[in-house]
């Protein structure tokens, strides 16, 4: 295909998709999350992190954006699931689960003898997960419901820790990345994916992306270690990182420059 049609083409698609991209960030921003479970005991929410400014967690209300007709065409989620390299009978968590576009894709991977750990902060959307796991006969999943500071996950089990699009959501980082560093077995990974914040065509508000620099800077300083990453999706880096006394080998990051 040449090269103009090819963008133009791409051109296509992002303004079709923008308006209702920003639609669904608009409901998370103008609605408050109903239900974080321990506002009472949790620290303040801070305003910004390491010099982030963090985003509010998207509402309930916006759930169907989640699971829109358009997504995989968008973001090409199935090679985002290649990249997971899962196989069967792992223990894997999708966090940040809401109503479970991911979740039942990865109780798949990991078969029935596997397990998937679905945590939201938003027991409404473990509602819709459920209506979606129990019309699909999914039987494998441990909903499970999440705070502000913990995802109340065990300790030392996780192979794998799946977060789409809303770790730069969490209002209390360094808590979740303590709690999220405890689950994961010495040999466990997390994969990370966030909106690039490089890339300025990508249809999503700034408050709503990532920068490499500023997600090394942050993981580094909680105690994980890259361990790879996978730059073939067109909206969003995927980073993969690992406790830094994993014996998973640390891996140098490849700045993302966009392709012309």
């Amino acid at each position: 295909m040449p090269i103009a049609t090819h963008r133009f083409l791409a051109l296509l698609l992002f303004s079709l998709a923008a308006p209702q991209l920003a639609l669904a960030q608009d409901v998370a921003e103008q609605q408050q999350t109903e239900t974080t479970n321990d506002t009472t005991e949790a620290p303040p929410a801070p305003p910004e992190y390491l010099g982030r400014r963090i985003a509010q967690t998207m509402h309930y209300a916006g759930a169907p954006w989640l699971v829109r007709e358009s997504r995989e065409r968008e973001e090409e989620c199935s090679k985002l699931l290649q990249a997971l390299k899962i196989s069967p009978g792992q223990t894997v968590c999708d966090l940040g689960c809401g109503n479970g576009f991911y979740t039942l894709k990865l109780a798949k991977l990991v078969g029935p003898k596997g397990t998937v750990c679905a945590v939201d902060i938003q027991p409404e959307m473990l509602d819709l997960l459920d209506e979606r796991a129990t019309a699909r006969g999914v039987t494998n999943l441990r909903p499970t419901l999440g705070t502000v500071t913990s995802p109340n996950l065990p300790k030392g089990k996780l192979d794998l820790l799946l977060l789409v699009d809303v770790y730069h959501e969490f209002s209390h980082p360094k808590e979740m990345l303590t709690a999220i560093r405890a689950s994961l077995k010495p040999t466990g990974r997390v994969a990370l994916v966030e909106y690039r914040s490089e890339d300025p065509e990508v249809p999503i508000k700034r408050l709503h992306k990532m920068s490499q620099k500023q997600v090394m800077k942050e993981y580094q300083a909680n105690g994980f270690k890259l361990v790879g990453q996978y730059d073939e999706l067109p909206w969003q880096h995927v980073f993969f990182f690992a406790r830094d006394d994993s014996q998973l080998e640390k891996a140098e990051l490849k700045r993302w420059e966009k392709e012309e």
